[in-house]
């Protein structure tokens, strides 16, 4: 995935906004919950995203694959791809569509009805 396909991927999901900030990094974000980010490392680009504790565990370690800098550190469960072989363009949409979700999830009922955000949760009861 290259910086475009990213942010073509993201601007797909339903309420976001899109901001340059941290050094000329593209942030995404739903409501004002950031859910991914594409910055760069070493003049490539590198996909950040919100991750769920088991896939925070098991990714960590995989090669081109970090805990997110910054982010991590201060205990958030955030990865980074930042280098080959790290995950597949379909592995990292999935990972990006379900740190929307969790994104989503953090913001209170009220305002994702006011967003018209139904989680994929939500939408199976």
């Amino acid at each position: 995935m290259n910086r475009d396909n990213f942010n073509n991927f993201c601007a797909e999901f339903k309420a976001t906004s899109h901001v340059i900030q941290w050094g000329n990094a593209d942030v995404w974000k739903v409501g004002t919950k950031v859910f991914a980010i594409c910055g760069w490392n070493d003049g490539r680009d590198a996909f950040t995203f919100k991750a769920s504790e088991i896939a925070y565990e098991v990714l960590q370690d995989q090669p081109g694959i970090r805990p997110a800098p910054y982010l991590a550190s201060r205990g958030m469960k955030w990865l980074q791809v930042y280098d080959k072989p790290g995950l597949s363009d379909t592995e990292l949409q999935n990972h990006i569509a379900q740190s929307y979700q969790m994104a989503a999830a953090n913001l209170t009922k009220k305002k994702r009805a006011e967003l018209g955000i139904i989680l994929d949760r939500e939408a199976k009861t």
